[in-house]
């Protein structure tokens, strides 16, 4: 019996595996069309891989696309950089230009000025507290810097100095000049003759200067030209100061007040010139060959 179930089972194998060999065989053949097992084998095999093969193509292509998202924030991050880097060198090359003209108009102003002594001076702060009325300068005493001398811009008038140190001096602005900081002043109008003022305040709200003491008789007019008169012995004459905006009669009604714009920018100055009160001498040569001429 067991001899007999041993053949039986021999004889199952090799039946099997002959009919594995007929069947690789048969489907290896050349052949016009598939058999029926195979084709729903293969369908089958394709509707499961078509299963598997959607959500595997979703994923990979939402991962593709936060890559190339997270790619382009960082270019952009990138360009953003750039853009800022080439704005602050706009702004830089624009303020080195600004310098550089400022410099050039208070050389040429400079050069101008044959009957004054001009100290050049720049501003190294101004008060918070005090911004609209005083500035610090770089000069002093040991550049002959004095107090109340006169100070301007290659524009116009700014200021005086309040007091002077060694190395450094304060100046205090038109706009916070008052009653007690007078400036004899002219209006100089075409065709006639100069009409005669005092710069005595400044109006905030309008941001412009008050010349007080203007008589009733004389007519001004807007863009009159308003300048120093060198009366008082306190500042040098011919220094431009602004022009006439507005013109009324003050509360007493015996003069009259005119509102005048500055010339220079009170609020952007970065150089500027202390004029000293003293023209210069001529010498005692110049005189005597103006003599022997």
């Amino acid at each position: 019996m067991p001899s007999l179930f041993r053949r039986k089972r021999l004889m199952t194998v090799l039946i099997g595996f002959i009919i594995l060999v007929a069947l690789i065989g048969f489907s290896m053949r050349d052949r016009s069309e598939l058999s029926v097992p195979e084709k729903f084998l293969q369908d089958s095999v394709g509707w499961v891989q078509t299963v598997f093969h959607s959500p595997v193509q979703l994923v990979d292509n939402a991962y593709q696309n936060i890559q190339d998202m997270l790619n382009v924030y960082e270019q952009n991050e990138v360009l953003k950089t750039r853009l800022d880097e080439y704005k602050g060198l706009i702004q830089e090359n624009q303020q080195v230009e600004n310098d550089n003209q400022e410099l050039r108009d208070t050389l040429d102003k400079t050069e101008s000025m044959r009957d004054y002594t001009p100290i050049q001076g720049t501003v190294i702060a101004r008060s918070s507290d005090r911004w609209f009325e005083q500035m610090t300068i770089n000069k002093g005493e040991e550049h002959g810097v004095e107090k109340d001398m006169a100070v301007i811009t290659s524009e116009g008038m700014v200021g005086k100095i309040e007091s002077a140190g060694a190395f450094h001096s304060n100046v205090q602005l038109l706009s916070g000049f008052d009653e007690s900081n007078k400036i004899s002043s002219w209006v100089v109008r075409e065709d006639e003759d100069n009409a005669f003022g005092l710069i005595e305040g400044y109006d905030s709200e309008s941001g412009r200067l008050l010349l007080e003491g203007i008589s009733l008789d004389e007519e001004l007019e807007e863009g009159d030209v308003v300048m120093s008169s060198g009366m008082g012995g306190v500042f040098p004459s011919d220094l431009r100061i602004g022009t006439v905006e507005e013109v009324e009669n003050d509360r007493s009604g015996l003069t009259k007040t005119a509102y005048v714009e500055p010339f220079a920018d009170l609020f952007d100055i970065s150089h500027v010139m202390v004029v000293d009160r003293d023209m210069q001498t001529v010498s005692e040569e110049e005189l005597e060959e103006g003599d022997d001429q």
